[in-house]
């Protein structure tokens, strides 16, 4: 059974910083893991996705300030994200797209809550 569930979401002041993990269990070839997020009212945004071959991609308001790593083992990626603004607030959604079968896994999310 495949499961992706995300953990480190919170309330964080402007400015301040927030790692968020997430890990998919059940997937045994692994294309890329990455984060979208969603805020009321707007649409579904990439945030930063990697590759297995350690490849990534960044939303344009996200680059320099947040950075995207995996574990070198398990199918497990990490979002550190640094000075925050009330802009970043959403739900952060986990991603995990299967090698060679176009399927994605889809975690619940973690909110994020940026304070001015």
């Amino acid at each position: 059974q495949v499961q992706v569930v995300e953990s480190g979401g919170g309330l964080v002041q402007a400015g301040g910083s927030l790692r968020l993990s997430c890990e998919a269990t059940g997937i045994f070839s692994m294309y890329a893991m990455g984060w979208y997020r969603q805020a009321p009212g707007n649409e579904r945004e990439l945030v930063a996705i990697i590759r297995t071959g350690g490849s990534t991609n960044y939303g344009d308001s996200v680059k320099g300030r947040f950075n995207i790593s995996k574990h070198k083992v398990k199918n497990m990626v990490y979002l550190q994200m640094n000075s925050l603004t009330p802009e970043d607030t959403g739900v952060y959604v986990c991603r995990a797209q299967v090698a060679g079968y176009g399927v994605d896994y889809w975690g619940k999310g973690t909110q994020v809550t940026v304070s001015s």
